[in-house]
């Protein structure tokens, strides 16, 4: 039996960012769940400030509802969609960007629900807490200052991240595009961040919900690299998978590559439904 995919966003994002890779795998013949974490889809909020003409002001005082959201808030609601699509036969678990955390802590909490778990330029804590890894060097060439350009408020007053992506700064767009999308066209960046939404949960986790080997760790799992990512590097791509095969060396991942940044296989999703189309071959019904 073919087994569902249930995809998992990463920051800002939401299912809506899926929408063409279901529809690649619809025509190549795979069920797929595209997953709203807590506080995002259509349970994201949209201050009336957001609109034009924006009210930055109040944009940046302005409550939201993913304030208090956690990262075991996340994972127990993935959990909850992974055993009513278990219910249908095998599950593989595809997360990108920081919805790799939630995938991760899901996997430690419950490895029976997950055939194989697919990261796609997705964190997959090991050694240190996500938090931590900005600190290294394998993240030296990302541009904080992307976001930072387009933050609204003070994170730690509000309790989330807020960042104005309807901005017409055109040097906080830049920044973005050449974060996110620097080989999509202007119309492709523009059009993609506004699917994107205001908030974001602060909870990235501790170290409690790094991988463990136990349950995490008996996992199949798949890393696929972006290979031109700037806001989630190769070197640090390939530092979480030794990281991750030195955990369990018995079980290292299965590595593939696709080309482009952060966002281009979520534009041009054909090359990675075939690679996922792959994957599901291997994933066979659990007993």
């Amino acid at each position: 039996m073919r087994p569902t995919f249930v995809l998992v966003h990463g920051a800002f994002a939401n299912s809506f960012s899926f929408a063409p890779l279901q529809a690649e795998l619809g025509l190549l013949g795979h069920r797929s769940v595209a997953v709203d974490l807590p506080g995002h889809g259509f349970a994201a909020t949209y201050p009336r400030a957001y609109q034009a003409p924006q009210d930055l002001e109040d944009l940046a005082v302005t409550p939201g509802s993913i304030s208090g959201v956690t990262l075991a808030d996340n994972a127990a609601h993935l959990i909850g969609i992974l055993e009513r699509a278990k219910r249908n036969g095998p599950v593989v678990l595809v997360s990108h960007s920081r919805g790799g955390a939630t995938a991760t802590a899901a996997a430690n909490a419950r490895p029976d629900l997950i055939d194989r778990i697919v990261y796609v330029a997705s964190w997959c804590p090991v050694d240190m807490d996500v938090a931590d890894y900005y600190a290294e060097p394998e993240m030296a060439t990302v541009d904080a200052a992307s976001l930072g350009l387009a933050l609204a408020g003070n994170p730690a007053e509000l309790g989330l991240l807020r960042v104005n992506f309807r901005t017409a700064d055109p040097d906080a767009l830049a920044a973005l595009k050449a974060a996110f999308l620097a080989d999509g066209t202007d119309e492709e960046f523009l059009t993609f961040l506004n699917t994107f939404q205001p908030d974001e949960n602060l909870d990235v986790g501790t170290s409690a919900d790094r991988a463990q080997a136990a349950t995490w760790g008996s996992i199949p799992k798949t890393y696929i690299r972006l290979a031109d990512d700037a806001s989630l590097p190769l070197a640090l791509q390939d530092r979480l998978i030794r990281e991750g095969d030195a955990l369990t060396p018995d079980n290292p991942y299965d590595v593939r590559t696709l080309e482009g940044s952060h966002l281009k296989w979520l534009t041009d999703p054909a090359p990675a439904a075939r690679v996922l189309g792959e994957l599901a071959a291997l994933t066979t019904r659990s007993p």
